[in-house]
C-alpha cells in the first residue's frame, strides 16, 4: 500500500468560472490559474503521483507548456491515472477535503465524487469530498483564495 497527499490553493479572482472537481460552481468569481485552476482536482492529482512516486502535477504539466493553458484539470486527472495504472497500481481510497469561506459546495459534492471516480477508473464509495470554512481566518476564510487537501491509498 502507498499514501499519498496533495494539496492546492489558488487565488480568487473577476472574470474566471469557479470549477472544482469539475464542475462548474455559480459563483462571481474564480480560480486564477494557467489550467481551469481546480484546486481539488489538483490536490487529487499530487496524491496520487506522490503516492506513485511520480513527482507532482508541475512535472507532469507543466504552466509553462502552452498545451495546458486553460487545460480542463479532469482530463489532465485521467492522463495522471494512466501513469498511476501502467505501474499495476489502483485506487483503495481518496479522501478530499476543500477550504472555502464561499460558496456553500455541498449541492456540488456527489457530482464532484462521480466525476473524481469516472477518472480514476473506481468505484463512488471510494472517493470523500467535503468542504469547510476557515471561520473567516486567513486567505480562504477572507475569500481572497480556496485550497484543497487530498489524501490517497493505492494499492
Amino acid at each position: 500500500m502507498r499514501i499519498g497527499h496533495g494539496y492546492d490553493a489558488h487565488r480568487l479572482v473577476q472574470g474566471r468560472e469557479l470549477i472544482l472537481g469539475g464542475v462548474q460552481i455559480p459563483y462571481e468569481k474564480g480560480l486564477e490559474g494557467h489550467s481551469d485552476a481546480d484546486v481539488l482536482i489538483h490536490a487529487v492529482i499530487d496524491s496520487l503521483l506522490g503516492a506513485a512516486c511520480l513527482g507532482d502535477i508541475g512535472g507532469m504539466f507543466p504552466d509553462s507548456d502552452p498545451a495546458y493553458k486553460d487545460a480542463d484539470s479532469l482530463k489532465l486527472l485521467k492522463r495522471a491515472f494512466i501513469e498511476i495504472k501502467a505501474k499495476g497500481l489502483i485506487i483503495g481510497n481518496i479522501d478530499i477535503t476543500v477550504i472555502a469561506q464561499a460558496p456553500k459546495l455541498k449541492p456540488y459534492i456527489l457530482k464532484m465524487r462521480q466525476n473524481i471516480a469516472e477518472a480514476c477508473e473506481t468505484e463512488i464509495e471510494n472517493i470523500s469530498v467535503k468542504a469547510t470554512t476557515e471561520e473567516g481566518m486567513g486567505f480562504t476564510g477572507t475569500l481572497e483564495g480556496i485550497s484543497a487537501h487530498a489524501v490517497c491509498l493505492l494499492d
